[in-house]
């Protein structure tokens, strides 16, 4: 461990537990992660810019799920879609998304319908919390970019709403 000084005291810093949080981040594609222990609590997060790379690569998972859609129909339909997800609903973090509130049930926000600002889209679960994800204005549901039990990133384009 190293000692970082500060005045009156010295915290106790392991390294070697920083650097293993660090790769942790690179090999889970997670932007931060946090520990506790007691009153020691170490951060490590990765900038907001090296997380919008995967957020692109994501966007066009419904074109995915076709049948015999592989990885180059995703690498075709990128690019031209990317304009029409611009007022997209983002994650806010990372998670899994649901579309329903629960299995079975009506979801939240179909392509069509009419939504009020405020009005849940969808919920995003993000260590076992969930976080309704709401309208931003009132508008119709142009697209779902998502499937029910999805991994999202953050910044990735959720709902089309206009």
């Amino acid at each position: 461990m190293a000692d970082i000084s500060h005045n009156g005291g010295a915290m106790q810093v392991d390294v070697d537990l920083v650097r293993q949080l660090a790769e942790l981040l690179d090999t889970t594609q997670l932007t931060e992660i946090e520990v506790e222990d007691g009153e020691r609590k170490i951060r490590v997060a990765r900038k907001a810019a090296a997380v919008a790379a995967p957020a692109v690569h994501y966007a066009p998972a419904p074109a995915a799920a076709a049948p015999g859609a592989g990885a180059p129909p995703q690498v075709d339909t990128a690019g031209p879609s990317a304009p029409s997800h611009a007022n997209a609903v983002r994650s806010p973090m990372v998670g899994t998304v649901y579309l329903a509130a629960e299995p079975g049930a009506k979801p939240f926000a179909a392509v069509g319908q009419s939504v009020a600002a405020g009005d849940t889209l969808l919920i995003v679960e993000a260590m076992k919390v969930m976080n309704p994800i709401t309208a931003p204005s009132a508008g119709t549901v142009k697209a779902v970019l998502v499937e029910n039990g999805q991994p999202v990133e953050f910044d990735q384009p959720l709902v089309v709403v206009e």
